[in-house]
Parts: C-alpha cells; structure tokens; sequence
C-alpha cells in the first residue's frame, strides 16, 4: 500500500469524480484508475460503487475513508511539526476569503504580514463564508477570514473586527438621500445579491423571508466590483459591508431600518495542529485592523 494510492482515493471520494480528482491532484486520470484498482485488489474489496452516473463509496469504502482521512491527517501534522524546527525559515499558509472581504480587508493583513515574516508564503483561496467553513472542516485549509456567526464548534474564532450591512443605491437616485432604507423599498426594488454560497446572501434572504418579502432578483454576481458598477447604473440596489460599500463615489451606502451588524474572525479548526508558521499569522490578527 502505498501513500498516493491513499491520496488518490481520498480525492476521488472527496468529489466524487476520478477526472475532477486529477485535475484537483495534477495528474492523469489513468494514474488514478490504477492506483485505485491496485488498491482495492490488496485491500481484497470494492471501494467505490461503479453501477451509478456518479462515483459513490460502498459501505466497505465509507469505512476504510474514515480511517484514511485521520491517517493522512496525521502524517501532515507529522510533517508540519518537523518543519518547525527551521524556526519559520520556510512555511506555507492557506486561507479562504470571501470575495467581499479580499479585495478591501485581506491586502492590509497581507502586506503586513509578509513585512514581518518574509519567508513565508501565503496561498489565497476565494470563496464563500459558507464554502470556507465547509474547507476548513475538511482539512483543506489552515484558516478562514470569515462571518462568524453560527460558526461550528469545531472551529476557534478570533475576533477581528465588525461591520454593518448597508443598502448600495445609485448616487443618483431618491433612495440615496433618506437616512434609511425601510422594509417597503426592498420589498419594490430590484435586488442584487452575492452568488449562493455567500453567508451574506444567506442572512439577506433570512430577513426577507422574516418579513414575507418576495425578492424581485434580477442579477447574481460573486464579483464586488460587478455589482457596484451594476448598481451605478441603475440596474438595482444589493447589500454590502459598509467598509466596502464607502469608497465609491458613484454609488451611496443607506442603512437598513432594521441594522444588520455582522463580526468578522479569524477561524481554523480546534483539534488540527498549529504550526508555527501558523501560530505566527494567529499573533498578528490579534492585532487592531
């Protein structure tokens, strides 16, 4: 039995897919098809169920994952924790981030961090609050800038900073000038929203649904700046952080009647171990953004 044949398992239940699995690992699919058989043939079972459009486990496969995830598991911590004898000389970090979050919030953390410690290098993944904490569970990240509300708890939180969730208008239009957007000027507008995944689409349509609102959405984006420039142009109003939403002069922020006021943190999860690298970037998010 050899560790890629793990690896490629793994993989292949994890998306369920050999050619997404290659892919994702960089290597042929063949590679993959082989080492599975070859693995399965030693192990003396089936391990996927192969009847089916989409590749699934057998219960004997659902099994041997479970035992080969915490396996692998172990052998990165093994890992991370012989590289911290070079005393942070090498050392790589992963973090998720929010669209919303990575273009405004994310560079000011990044660039001083790396002033601090520049040997270590940090890979950046973009996607949703949701997405991200689904990552983490999975061990496929070391952290998470997040919206830490419900947050599991397998996760730590540190507390970074908090922020209000405003009504993006044109500059130009009758709703830029009231002090607040009420339920009634949701309820007539057309609304656009962050692409399913977003924790913050999430909690708009919790409130609409609150308020029995039938959202009238015509466009989806996961691009900050697509929709502040579709907002510019009259197409509809959407729903920002206001350190987001602030910096445009061509679009205005209104508060909701009824605040929404998210809190932004950093999450990694609780029984991985910390590196030093890692532990590293935890000391510097401690302090004030």
């Amino acid at each position: 039995m050899e560790l890629r044949q793990l690896e490629y398992f793994q993989m292949a239940s994890r998306l369920r897919n050999i050619t997404r699995a290659a892919k994702r690992l960089r290597v042929s699919q063949p590679n993959i098809t082989v080492a599975i058989k070859k693995l399965e043939a030693e192990l003396g079972i089936q391990l996927f169920d192969r009847s089916q459009k989409q590749l699934s486990l057998t219960p004997e496969g659902t099994v041997f994952l479970s035992r080969v995830d915490v396996a692998l598991r172990c052998l990165n911590d093994a890992m991370i924790e012989v590289n911290d004898f070079k005393q942070l000389q090498k050392g790589i970090i992963k973090i998720g981030i929010p669209p919303m979050m990575g273009a405004f919030l994310f560079p000011k953390i990044f660039s001083g961090f790396q002033a601090l410690h520049p040997a270590l290098d940090i890979m950046l993944f973009e996607e949703g609050s949701i997405a991200i904490r689904d990552l983490l569970d999975r061990d496929e990240l070391d952290f998470g800038i997040v919206i830490t509300s419900n947050a599991s708890p397998t996760l730590n939180i540190l507390p970074m900073t908090r922020s209000q969730l405003v009504a993006c208008v044109p500059a130009s239009s009758k709703l830029a000038s009231k002090k607040t957007i009420s339920n009634d000027d949701i309820a007539e507008a057309n609304l656009i929203l962050m692409k399913e995944g977003s924790y913050l689409r999430q909690i708009i349509q919790e409130r609409l649904k609150h308020l029995n609102i039938s959202p009238n959405i015509v466009l989806e984006s996961g691009q900050i700046t697509t929709i502040k420039g579709l907002v510019a142009h009259n197409v509809g109003i959407a729903f920002l952080l206001d350190f987001i939403a602030n910096d445009s002069t061509e679009i205005q922020s209104v508060p909701l009647e009824d605040p929404i006021f998210v809190d932004i943190g950093l999450a990694w999860k609780k029984d991985r171990y910390v590196s030093k690298a890692a532990q590293a970037f935890i000391n510097f998010c401690k302090k004030p953004i």
